[in-house]
């Protein structure tokens, strides 16, 4: 029998965290060693033991963690928001000189709505248009969702490399917003409504039809699978991971 993966949860007194810590309680092949809330010391995770490291702090804290993960050889399985290009690029870097550490970043941790953004980024270069339209509740901290954020990179690389050109706009006066935001020249809509937990639906369209992909968390749960895939898979990938689309077996 392989030895327990030995995990510290960041973030664990958060809606996200706490669902991780009872995760990796429940999980038979896992140990939870610590579960760190705000004004916990990291040294504390070696302290432990911890081999693994899940941070599901905020986003001013993020960079932060990962980094002293890396530093003390642990692998992180990373489900903040806040991982702009410039982090990650600094990251990888980071990574290059811990040679055999494995950092996932995942946007997204239901394995439902990564192969929804990937199917969405299949299917765009066959459309002429498509939109994102994602849908939370009303305590999300950022907009649009770094869900959406992906999926929009991933169908405009889709795109591009197809050779389709942007979605036909002929809007030549609007309100501020009224187009939502734009990610590498996919619109993106974002609501915020009391009652929701995570949706996104990508908007297809082409001369005569409709596709539309949705995809809907009803509750935090449904990211744990996610969360566990990461941890079971993190160590053997060495290096920089973005996207928990990196793990599944896409054809890509």
């Amino acid at each position: 029998m392989s030895a327990q993966i030995r995990v510290a949860v960041i973030g664990a007194n958060g809606r996200m965290g706490a669902e991780a810590v009872k995760a990796v309680e429940a999980a038979a092949d896992m140990e939870l060693v610590a579960a760190l809330g705000r004004g916990d010391e990291l040294p504390s995770i070696l302290a432990a033991g911890a081999t693994h490291v899940v941070d599901l702090s905020v986003p001013t804290a993020t960079e932060a963690n990962v980094r002293f993960a890396v530093e003390n050889g642990l692998h992180a399985v990373v489900g903040t928001t806040g991982w702009d290009d410039e982090k990650r690029a600094r990251l990888g870097d980071l990574l290059a000189a811990h040679r055999g550490v494995g950092v996932l970043i995942a946007p997204n941790f239901a394995v439902g709505s990564v192969l929804a953004s990937a199917f969405a980024a299949t299917a765009a270069k066959y459309f002429e248009s498509v939109e994102i339209i994602e849908l939370h509740h009303p305590d999300k901290v950022d907009a649009p969702s770094g869900t959406a954020v992906r999926t929009a990179e991933l169908i405009a690389a889709s795109r591009d490399k197809a050779g389709v050109g942007p979605s036909p706009d002929a809007t030549e006066s609007q309100l501020e917003g009224a187009r939502g935001s734009v990610v590498d020249g996919v619109h993106v809509h974002s609501v915020r409504l009391r009652g929701l937990v995570a949706h996104q639906e990508v908007l297809l369209g082409g001369e005569g039809e409709q596709l539309t992909l949705r995809h809907d968390s009803y509750d935090r749960a449904s990211f744990m699978p996610g969360v566990l895939l990461g941890l079971r898979t993190v160590a053997s990938r060495e290096g920089l991971t973005y996207g928990l689309d990196g793990y599944l077996e896409l054809g890509a």
